[in-house]
């Protein structure tokens, strides 16, 4: 960055005089019209020259300084191109750090990355494109926050929105990441009560009823619904065995008791590790501990992520078949308890 602020390569600022080139440190405050930016004293040529040197970025019909994250970027010009809008459901939660997840595979599968705005219910009509989404809703003083310096809706206004946007499927990986990270189910509903009419609510209110803080990765939550939706009983969540002499450090993902089945989710984070030797390392603790699990005479279950959201899968017969097997085990039941999320911890 040059000492006077303004980001890139010196080539273009400099052909500007000097109160031009003050002028243009606005646009490090917020996003600017070309005619703002004509306004300024720069020409069509200075224009496409700063653009080009690295100096300016161009999103949704406004400018903004390069130095400004482009993600960022994006958000800000679009909102200054619809005035009076608020920054909401994926963007929002981008900006907020919470977890999303859509099926691609599925018909008007919503466009993530866009950008997605909420404006007051006087706007005209919602809009749907791939670069961008705008939703007409009410909002409360509750429901807003700031971030960057651009209104956004609240964490849980947030979470509302996009359960009542998404399938149960989609919306309780946002939701269980919510409860993680500190949000509360009271919060959650309480903007329920106050939306209780809009369209979308009923699904959302299923989806923090279902929600549990202990799925502690997006593809534990997706499981949770799949066993659900096949009729298999709701397993406990985050548990520890005891093996003879001590409580086994590694807990597992769902536990059924009465079946003494235990499944585990084996996300491709799992085995990730900075060398090959490490990889191996975690791969051997996995298996050892799937030998100590045996020994306590416990059914298991790995399945991924195509085991989770491919219809075709046979994720829950191979459940079924476990806790057939799991009723048949004789001898005393394991000693097992439930422990804190690794988040909460």
């Amino acid at each position: 960055m040059r000492a006077d602020g303004v980001t890139g390569d010196a080539e273009g600022v400099d052909r500007l005089d000097d109160v031009v080139r003050e002028r243009l440190l606005e646009v490090r405050r917020g996003p600017r019209t070309r005619g703002a930016l004509r306004e300024l004293g720069l020409g069509e040529a200075d224009i496409r020259r700063l653009l080009r040197n690295g100096h300016l970025q161009h999103h949704h019909g406004t400018y903004l300084d390069a130095a400004v994250e482009e993600e960022l970027a994006r958000i800000a010009c679009a909102h200054a191109a619809y005035p009076g809008s608020v920054v909401s459901h994926f963007s929002a939660a981008r900006l907020a750090g919470l977890q999303t997840w859509t099926d691609s595979r599925r018909p008007a599968s919503p466009p993530q990355q866009a950008v997605w705005l909420t404006r007051p219910p006087v706007a005209k009509r919602n809009q749907r494109r791939q670069d961008i989404v705008v939703r007409r809703a009410g909002l409360t003083t509750a429901d807003l926050s700031r971030l960057h310096g651009l209104p956004i809706t609240s964490v849980a206004r947030t979470v509302v929105d996009l359960a009542r946007e998404l399938s149960l499927r989609e919306a309780i990986v946002t939701v269980d990441h919510a409860l993680r990270f500190g949000t509360t189910t009271d919060e959650l509903r309480t903007v329920l009560d106050r939306q209780h009419r809009w369209p979308g609510i009923a699904r959302a209110r299923t989806a923090i009823d279902f929600a549990d803080p202990g799925a502690e990765s997006a593809l534990e939550s997706i499981a949770r619904v799949v066993f659900a939706a096949a009729g298999l009983p709701a397993p406990v969540l985050q548990v520890q065995f005891f093996d003879g002499y001590a409580w086994m450090l590694e807990r597992v993902d769902f536990w059924w008791p009465d079946f003494r089945t235990v499944a585990e989710a084996d996300g491709l984070a799992k085995y990730e590790a900075d060398s090959a030797e490490e990889r191996r390392r975690l791969m051997r603790r996995s298996h050892r501990r799937d030998q100590r699990l045996g020994d306590r005479g416990i059914e298991l279950v790995h399945f991924g992520w195509e085991d989770a959201v491919d219809p075709r899968s046979d994720l829950v017969a191979r459940l079924r078949a476990a806790f057939r097997r799991g009723q048949t085990r004789s001898g005393e039941p394991p000693t097992w308890r439930t422990t804190p999320t690794q988040d909460a911890a």
